[in-house]
C-alpha cells in the first residue's frame, strides 16, 4: 500500500492570530514494502507528517492517498478507522499510549474495538508478547511495571495486532541505553522483512537511518530538503550541516581516516559494517604495499 503526499500543507490554528505553518509543499512518496527513514532537526515537521499518515491530521492543502483511500483538504472524511487500522504508529513516548491495567488488556484494546472477539484477541496477544520478544508473564502484568524498552515492544505488540500494513514509528530508541536501541531496531527490522510491512522511522540517530532504511527522507522548517538511498544523502554532508544535521559516525571516522592517511576512498562507509569492511581492505593493500 503506497503513500503518496501531494502538494500537502498543514497548518496549525488556521485564520488565527495564533496560525503557524508546519508543513508545506510537500511531493513524495512511501513505497509499499520499503523501510523509510524521516530525519531532521526538531521543529521540522516530522511529527506533523506522522500524524498525516494515518489522518489524526488532516492537510489543510493537498491530498494524501493512503493505500485506495484519498485525504483531501478540503472534504470532510467519514470513518476513518480503516485508515487507523492500516497504518499503525507507535508514538515516541509509549507509556502515553499504554493505559490499561494489565498488558494483556493493552493489546487486545485495539482488535476488540475493531470487533474481533475477545477470546480472539486474548490469543492474538499471546502469539504477540512472544513475537516482540517478551515472556508470556508479561501478559498479567501492569504495564507501568515495565522497563522503557519492554514498554515499546508492549506498545508495538498493541499494534501489531491490529494487523497494520505500515508501522510507523515517533522516535522507537529516544532514552535507551545502547544495548536497549539496538534490540528494539533489531526487533523493528525482523518485522520489517518477517510481517512484509512497509516501515516508517522518524529519528534523531542517523547511524539508525543509515542501517536500516532503504531510503532517506531529510525534513527542514516544514518541508523535504533532500531525499535518496542513505549514501546518496550522507555523502552531501555540507548540505546536511546547513540543516544542522551530523553524518553518521562511521562515516565522519572514516572521513577523518581519509585526512590521515592522505586518501580518497571511491565509496565511503555510511554504516559500521561497511566501515569495519573498508578499514580490513585498506589493511589488505597495506600488507601487500609493505
Amino acid at each position: 500500500m503506497d503513500i503518496i503526499f501531494k502538494n500537502v500543507a498543514h497548518k496549525y490554528q488556521p485564520n488565527t492570530p495564533f496560525e503557524r505553518i508546519a508543513l508545506y509543499d510537500l511531493d513524495f512518496t512511501i513505497p509499499s514494502g520499503k523501510f523509510v527513514a524521516i530525519i531532521g532537526h526538531t521543529g521540522s515537521g516530522k511529527s506533523t507528517i506522522i500524524q498525516h499518515l494515518n489522518a489524526l491530521l488532516k492537510p489543510t492543502d493537498g491530498s494524501i492517498q493512503i493505500g485506495e483511500r484519498t485525504i483531501h483538504a478540503k472534504k470532510k472524511d467519514k470513518d476513518l478507522k480503516d485508515i487507523r487500522k492500516r497504518v499503525g504508529v507507535v508514538f515516541q513516548f509509549p507509556e502515553h499510549q499504554l493505559f490499561e491495567e494489565t498488558v494483556e488488556k493493552d493489546i487486545c484494546f485495539g482488535p476488540t474495538n475493531f470487533g474481533m472477539p475477545l477470546d480472539e484477541a486474548k490469543a492474538k496477544a499471546k502469539e504477540l508478547v512472544q513475537l516482540v520478544g517478551l515472556p508470556l508473564e508479561v501478559l498479567e502484568k501492569s504495564p507501568f511495571d515495565l522497563s522503557g524498552g519492554q514498554m515499546r515492544r508492549v506498545a508495538i505488540a498493541g499494534i501489531l495486532a491490529m494487523d497494520p500494513e505500515v508501522l510507523v514509528l515517533d522516535e522507537p530508541t529516544a532514552g535507551l541505553d545502547p544495548r536497549g536501541r539496538k534490540e528494539i531496531m533489531g526487533l523493528v527490522t525482523r518485522l520489517h522483512k518477517e510481517k512484509n510491512l512497509t516501515t516508517v522511522l522518524v529519528t534523531h540517530s542517523m547511524e539508525d537511518a543509515a542501517s536500516y532504511a532503504d531510503e532517506i527522507v531529510v525534513m527542514n522548517q516544514g518541508t523535504i530538503v533532500m531525499k535518496g538511498s542513505p549514501k546518496e544523502v550522507f555523502n552531501r554532508q555540507d548540505e546536511l550541516s546547513q540543516f544542522g544535521l551530523d553524518v553518521p559516525e562511521p562515516l565522519a571516522f572514516m572521513m577523518k581516516l581519509e585526512q590521515k592517511l592522505g586518501i580518497l576512498l571511491p565509496d565511503k562507509a555510511v554504516t559500521f559494517d561497511e566501515a569495519v569492511e573498508q578499514i580490513k581492505r585498506l589493511a589488505q593493500k597495506g600488507d601487500h604495499h609493505a
